[in-house]
């Protein structure tokens, strides 16, 4: 997902997105251990758009605290 699609989201959805792809990275950690995935670069992904999601979460958050 890029950055620009994480901007476009309203805050709930980004809370969902982001537990969504955090379950959907232990699934396929877990997974990955028991026999190899066909992409494995695709963890190494996962990690990064679920810190892209905390990134622009915690973003958020700092300009509403700023702006208050």
């Amino acid at each position: 997902m890029k950055i620009s699609e994480i901007r476009e989201l309203t805050d709930s959805e980004l809370v969902e997105r982001l537990e969504a792809d955090k379950r959907a990275y232990v699934e396929n950690r877990i997974a990955h251990a028991v026999s190899p995935l066909t992409q494995p670069s695709s963890l190494r992904d996962q990690r990064r758009t679920i810190a892209r999601l905390k990134t622009e979460l915690t973003a958020r958050e700092k300009s509403a605290n700023k702006n208050n």
